[in-house]
């Protein structure tokens, strides 16, 4: 991970000392990391030391990055990662346009690994995750959504990113079919358990510890799982009451709210998809070669379900 945040600072140069400062700040917040130590740990596993992988880990964390911006704007979040979003600090304008600077920025590293496998997971990943945010736009304060759909928007927005990390460890170690499924699947459901989790914390964490503010998707209309597991087992009067502050994006109510969506079990219904999609995670993982790079990665899965910020 040190050699990916070389390559992510050496390729941050630029003559535009809007576009460094901006793309650094964002950064440099730091968060998991989690897309890049995929592809570095599923490279491990595979007892793979090629040496495109650090570009591309470096890779996968500029168009995340570049999601995390477009993000804040349309979602006109304030706080992320304890501090002010880069919207909230540098104005709209300057977030989107960095956002295009690190989507190019990424597309010209792919170019320079000057592999078409690569090339075609990596373009074919940002259509989707392009796709899955356009139809979350669509989605917004509409309270028929159902579980199905709302899954199927996850696995394009954000479980698509680190599938194709995952998958690109062995297509850079040459590996057969089985292992690249293999290692795919696990980065789906990893990511959708990662997704769903997030999601559950929004109404279950606080402020000081998720780095966000509490109740966000509400506010922005987001039907999560949370709301959609709460509708299916409130009483008439306290559905009415979430589809009102949804359809509104009205957040005045959301202590009322966020007792039905505990007094419902909502949480631990929304908990118990998360596990689902872990265990599927972990199933997928057990067919790569046990050492300690693969006892990581099952760690990891197993580990989403204690998740709290």
């Amino acid at each position: 991970m040190k050699q990916v945040d070389l390559v992510i600072g050496a390729r941050l140069d630029t003559e535009v000392p809007l576009v460094r400062e901006v793309a650094q700040y964002i950064i440099s917040a730091g968060g998991k990391r989690l897309r890049p130590a995929l592809l570095l740990l599923v490279s491990g596993a595979l007892g793979s030391h090629h040496p495109h992988r650090h570009t591309l880990a470096a890779v996968v964390e500029f168009i995340h990055t570049a999601t995390l911006l477009h993000d804040d704007v349309v979602d006109e979040s304030t706080l992320r990662r304890g501090r002010a979003t880069a919207n909230e600090r540098f104005g709209n304008a300057p977030s989107v346009l960095v956002g295009d600077f690190l989507y190019s920025r990424a597309f010209q590293m792919m170019v320079d690994v000057n592999d078409m496998r690569v090339m075609q997971v990596l373009s074919d990943a940002t259509n989707v995750i392009a796709e899955g945010e356009v139809q979350q736009l669509m989605n917004m304060h509409d309270t028929s959504l159902d579980e199905a759909t709302y899954l199927r928007v996850i696995r394009s927005k954000t479980a698509k990113l680190f599938e194709a990390s995952a998958r690109l460890a062995p297509i850079l170690a040459s590996a057969d079919s089985d292992i690249e499924d293999a290692c795919a699947t696990y980065g789906q459901a990893l990511g959708t358990a990662f997704q769903v989790i997030d999601d559950v914390l929004d109404y279950e964490g606080s402020a000081e510890v998720l780095g966000k503010n509490l109740g966000d998707d509400l506010r922005e209309g987001k039907v999560t799982l949370p709301i959609i597991c709460a509708l299916r087992s409130a009483n008439a009067d306290q559905q009415a009451l979430i589809r009102s502050a949804i359809e509104e994006g009205d957040a005045s109510h959301l202590d009322d709210i966020l007792n039905i969506i505990r007094d419902t079990g909502a949480l631990e219904a929304a908990r118990a998809s998360a596990a689902a999609e872990a265990l599927r995670a972990i199933d997928a993982i057990r067919r790569l070669p046990v050492n300690e790079y693969s006892s990581a990665l099952l760690q990891l899965a197993s580990g989403l379900l204690e998740r709290r910020s």
